[in-house]
């Protein structure tokens, strides 16, 4: 399993802070702002990255083209998120890093038709980063940033550019 990212102290640091727009409030709260905010923009498609967004997306009527999970909350084991999708791939990718494998999956997910729902043995955390650059223009990837709320990614060249810099930057020569 070539990891192809490993997670550094100074990427720990920046990615603390939101890549996007940050929704904070309740659950309540933070779903009307985002079905405002969808209807707004009318997103090209929704990427879901953790478990308890993909599983409170799809309570509230959304539809992600992809969810990644990996059936945990917080590094805690909890019950997998029922999710209706098409397809269903399983990939392994450590506690902070991006793997070859989980970059690929992704990519050829967000290829297709179908909706897609990726299961990480190991962590998901990081597979934003690849889901923002592989989506199509205009899409939302919405992860969680804990205690605080959620984050909506508008894929935009400008952003794809950005996180393109930031995993270059900690690109592993070594493919081990």
């Amino acid at each position: 399993m070539p990891i192809k990212y490993l997670l550094t102290p100074e990427l720990r640091i920046r990615l603390k802070q939101p890549l996007g727009i940050l929704i904070e409030g309740s659950f309540v709260d933070t779903m009307r702002r985002l079905k405002a905010l969808v209807e707004k923009e009318k997103p090209s498609s929704i990427i879901a990255v953790g478990d308890t967004v993909s599983r409170n997306l799809t309570e509230n009527g959304f539809a992600p083209k992809l969810t990644i999970v990996d059936n945990k909350c917080m590094r805690r084991n909890t019950k997998p998120p029922r999710l209706a999708t098409d397809q269903a791939f399983y990939v392994k990718n450590p506690e902070g890093t991006i793997t070859d494998e989980a970059e690929e999956t992704i990519a050829s997910a967000l290829q297709g038709k179908q909706t897609v729902k990726i299961i990480v043995d190991g962590e998901e955390d990081l597979l934003a980063l690849p889901a923002i650059i592989h989506s199509a223009d205009k899409s939302f990837v919405i992860y969680g940033q804990p205690y605080q709320g959620i984050v909506v990614v508008k894929a935009t060249s400008e952003k794809k550019a950005e996180i393109e810099a930031i995993l270059k930057s900690i690109e592993r020569c070594s493919k081990s």
